[in-house]
């Protein structure tokens, strides 16, 4: 067993799990007074956080142990699984924020969308790593998977859940640029993404959605309407300072903060912890973002390295939307920030991937501590025989 432990990627096993004890602290912080408005025991938010936690540790530790090649003989079920998901929520889904983005399964309440990240993380790694022996062929060796890449993310569009259908996009983009695709196939697909987004986009416009974007980048020329969940955002930035107010001590989350556990979570971290508590944060995504893309570099089998490379995106591409959307970088988009927001699915989603890297770091270094062969050449016959011009005798 000690054998075993000694091969894990430690970075990649205490960062995620301080992030995560420390999100479901920031979410009880963030929540308490909202859960109580909202008719729910103070505690509410923690509890379900906790539960989703636990079960998320149960996938850690499953997909830490579960040989990652493994996924490869399943991915036509994996995939097939998300579709079906993402069909179920379409016809049966629940409506929240002005999206069907929710399945209720008995008292279960998930999110497909979020279990079509890593699905599609899988999809594209496994597809890809078959197809290197063909990769620079466009018809055949990177067109077919961007297809159904395509419906998946269409499906998601509908709903409509435009944040995830993003992330999603990007993280296919950076699968797709690692798998050694030649620049012009890669030029091509951003045009032909260009194009369909130029289609899309009349048919996408509503007023809504034009408010994000006025609420993002022009606040303060409507503070009480478009642009008043970002100004709150800035007031609990602003206030921090470089030590904050102190856990517990948020005022904007008194009804101020949109979102105050989910999407602007990051800004009552802001104002109780400081630029202290921020950094924190960041630094510990980066690690995490940075180690993955280490791994992937240091594995020689080409799903697996596509895999970490998949899985570090999905995590630097969602917090930097986040952030963005926080500080007014971005428009709002409604999503989580890896670990730290209130989020079941999210949540375990992100720790069952973690537990995937794990155990591609892992092989990795079992693969380092191999005994390297020696291929031992015969002596030849002379070879002591002259020692700087003087003959030896051997």
């Amino acid at each position: 067993m000690l054998r075993k432990l000694k091969n894990f990627d430690f970075t990649l096993i205490i960062i995620p799990l301080f992030l995560t004890g420390f999100g479901i602290v920031m979410i009880y912080s963030a929540s308490m007074v909202l859960a109580i408005v909202e008719g729910y025991e103070s505690n509410y938010y923690l509890i379900r956080q906790l539960q989703w936690f636990i079960l998320g540790i149960a996938g850690f530790v499953f997909c830490s142990f579960f040989p990652y090649r493994n996924y490869q003989k399943l991915i036509k079920l994996i995939i097939l699984g998300v579709i079906v998901l993402l069909i179920a929520v379409r016809l049966f889904g629940d409506v929240s924020g002005n999206a069907k983005s929710w399945l209720s399964i008995g008292p279960i309440r998930i999110q497909p969308s979020e279990f079509a990240k890593l699905g599609i993380i899988m999809y594209l790694a496994s597809v890809y790593s078959k197809k290197q022996a063909y990769i620079n062929n466009f018809s055949r060796g990177v067109l077919p998977p961007l297809i159904l890449t395509a419906f998946i993310l269409g499906l998601i569009v509908l709903q409509p859940d435009i944040g995830t259908a993003s992330i999603i996009f990007l993280i296919a983009c950076s699968v797709i640029f690692s798998s050694g695709i030649r620049f012009k196939h890669l030029f091509l697909l951003i045009a032909l993404g260009l194009l369909l987004v130029a289609v899309a986009i009349p048919h996408m416009i509503t007023e809504e959605r034009i408010s994000r974007f006025t609420g993002a980048y022009q606040p303060f020329e409507d503070p009480d309407d478009d642009g008043y969940h970002l100004i709150q955002s800035y007031l609990a930035i602003g206030v921090g300072g470089l030590t904050g107010e102190g856990l517990g001590q948020s005022v904007q989350k008194l009804g101020y903060l949109f979102g105050p556990h989910t999407d602007f979570i990051m800004a009552v971290i802001a104002e109780e912890l400081g630029f202290i508590g921020v950094f924190v944060v960041i630094g510990s995504l980066a690690t995490i973002v940075l180690r993955g893309i280490f791994i992937s570099r240091k594995c020689d089998d080409s799903f697996g390295a596509l895999l970490a490379i998949g899985i570090s995106s999905m995590i630097g591409i969602q917090a930097f939307i986040n952030l963005g959307s926080a500080s007014g970088v971005l428009p709002i988009t409604g999503v989580t920030l890896p670990f730290v927001s209130y989020g079941g699915s999210s949540l375990l989603i992100l720790l069952v991937s973690m537990g995937i890297l794990n155990n591609i770091a892992r092989s990795v270094k079992k693969k380092e501590q191999e005994p390297v062969p020696v291929n031992e050449e015969p002596i030849p016959e002379n070879r002591f025989q002259y020692r700087g011009g003087t003959k030896w005798s051997s």
